[in-house]
């Protein structure tokens, strides 16, 4: 399993309305980088869901439920969309102050590849996420 982290400004769409929809496909990815993180997700991937902008705090943890296929918002094959589900919100919001804040952090994609949208995450960095956020999966 591979965990990740997804970002998406409240205002546009939120964990809130994330979680009234039940599922969702992530689309409109328009840098490599981050295309390639979506095309390397697999079915059953952990995704932690960040508020950026607004917020600037992850919020909760989703689901991959399926992988890569081609993005429904471009007629361009090179851009892909996955589909996910919300699996759980934090207890507490991991705040991006204090993950910064934290040496353990210092690799974090989040922190180190602060624009990119889709990024990968360690397996330690996850689950000391989820202790931050009082949540257990």
């Amino acid at each position: 399993m591979a965990y990740w982290l997804v970002k998406s400004e409240p205002f546009k769409y939120s964990w809130d309305q994330f979680v009234k929809d039940k599922k969702t496909f992530w689309d409109g990815v328009r840098n490599y980088a981050a295309r390639n993180n979506l095309r390397n997700m697999q079915k059953g991937d952990l995704v932690l869901f960040y508020h950026s902008n607004e917020g600037l705090e992850i919020v909760g943890i989703a689901e991959v439920i399926k992988t890569a296929y081609q993005d429904p918002t471009s007629d361009v094959d090179t851009w892909v969309a996955v589909d996910l589900k919300p699996r759980k919100k934090l207890n507490t919001p991991v705040a991006l102050q204090m993950l910064k804040a934290d040496p353990f952090f210092k690799n974090l994609e989040l922190i180190r590849l602060s624009r990119l949208s889709v990024s990968a995450v360690q397996e330690d960095e996850f689950r000391k996420i989820l202790e931050l956020g009082g949540t257990e999966l």
